[in-house]
């Protein structure tokens, strides 16, 4: 039976893998707005801190090097401008055991594998691997686009910190202590939802974590990890901090996305947060109405054709191929439902609601400290930033504003490769005094 994802209203606030309807054009600014942010995309380094990854999408015959129909690929990549996308080694939460550490591990590796699979066996002639903003910088001139590589959720580590070094030696660059779950390292941000915390921050094992995190050059990831946690990592930390893919809980009242407190925190810290193009991260009330409405004509078109409907939870259980195709189907179901909505429909989250967040970000922290995110491929996507071939749409908002090309230039990389080159300066410095 054919299968496919429906969205459904309980769980619109949740992380999901939806892919809003597409665009796959540039949106209706005047020719003078596009013709202007088209030079600056040009020249800047466009930069995505957030992008899930699959395995599957890694084999000879299955690649990035093909428009697969997912968000990022080589063919969206450049159709876009997006020069850097930090593909993700992602690991949900599991059990705190062993067999649990074991299993984690091993998905771990898969992935890293896959993205060195990617550079230098399947496309090295298109993309390749930075680990510094140097690297970074010399792939973009060389006309390369480039893979970074972020760890969401440190629970593979286990209980072995080595692996903290083992990872940097694979190309990790920054990685999160917690995902959608407490970890054997801290509380995570969903315990909003029940009061129900661990460690009520960061546990010995975590600061553990952190120092080593800060010995070998791994930017610390806060976006997932509870308030307290990130308080902590921010007084542990001897180095600047980031959110790979937050937004402000100002205009949007999630648990994902920071409040002014905390991006006050961020601001002294030095660090910089990657604004998400996450819909319900961005606006949950408009993001709930216009899936609600699409909710109901991709139901309908279910009933209508007999195709089996799952919940996110029964999808995130599937084997990656079987997701893989699932998704697929469901994002082809869901485009013709896009199809079927009018003009008295619930209007989708969009660029301009995006932007407004980087907007307050950068007027209460300072632009030196914000960031841009999609979190395609694991949730990801907005009207007019819907997959990376849309990219542009970004930057064209940002000039619509008043933003300069130099200040465009720090919001899309060189804030977040300032960072990095701090973090990489100070481990040196650690690394130097280890050795006295």
């Amino acid at each position: 039976m054919k299968i496919f994802k429906v969205i459904v209203f309980a769980l619109l606030i949740a992380s999901c893998n939806n892919k809003q309807e597409p665009t796959n054009n540039l949106m209706n600014y005047s020719d003078e707005i596009l013709e202007k942010a088209q030079a600056i995309h040009d020249r800047v380094l466009v930069l995505d801190t957030h992008v899930d990854i699959s395995v599957t999408n890694f084999t000879a015959d299955k690649n990035y090097t093909e428009d697969l129909g997912n968000q990022v690929n080589l063919p969206t990549m450049e159709a876009g401008g997006l020069d850097v996308a930090w593909f993700i080694v992602y690991t949900g939460q599991g059990a705190l055991t062993p067999e649990g550490y074991d299993k984690a591990y091993e998905n771990a590796v898969s992935k890293f594998d896959a993205i060195h699979r990617l550079t230098k066996e399947i496309a090295p002639e298109r993309i390749g691997l930075a680990v510094s903003s140097a690297e970074a910088k010399e792939l973009h001139a060389s006309g390369k686009k480039i893979a970074m590589i972020g760890v969401e959720n440190a629970y593979p580590l286990g209980t072995d910190i080595s692996r903290v070094k083992e990872f940097y030696d694979r190309g990790a660059r920054y990685m999160s202590l917690s995902h959608n779950g407490h970890s054997q390292f801290c509380d995570s941000n969903t315990g909003e939802k029940d009061s129900l915390w661990v460690d009520k921050g960061v546990s010995d094992l975590g600061k553990l974590v952190i120092k080593e995190m800060n010995k070998w050059g791994i930017m610390i990831d806060v976006s997932h990890p509870s308030k307290q946690s990130i308080k902590d990592m921010i007084n542990l930390s001897k180095a600047p901090i980031i959110a790979s893919h937050s937004s402000a809980r100002a205009l949007c009242n999630h648990s994902r996305n920071l409040d002014d407190e905390q991006l006050e925190w961020m601001k002294s810290n030095g660090g910089v947060v990657q604004t998400v193009a996450f819909s319900s991260y961005v606006s949950t009330e408009k993001h709930s109405a216009h899936a609600a409405a699409l909710s109901e004509k991709v139901t309908a078109l279910a009933k209508e054709r007999g195709l089996e409907m799952k919940s996110w939870d029964e999808i995130r259980k599937l084997e990656a191929t079987e997701r893989d195709r699932y998704m697929k189907t469901y994002r082809a179901m869901s485009e013709e439902a896009a199809s079927m909505m009018s003009d008295e429909d619930p209007k989708p989250v969009d660029v301009a609601d995006y932007v407004d967040h980087i907007d307050y970000l950068v007027k209460k922290m300072g632009l030196d400290h914000v960031g841009i995110s999609s979190d395609f491929d694991g949730g990801g996507g907005i009207y007019g930033w819907n997959d990376a071939s849309e990219t542009l749409n970004v930057t064209a908002e940002l000039v619509k504003r008043g933003y300069t090309e130099a200040q465009i230039a720090q919001l899309w990389s060189g804030n977040l490769l300032r960072v990095l080159d701090d973090v990489a300066a100070i481990a040196k410095e650690l690394q130097a005094a280890d050795k006295v």
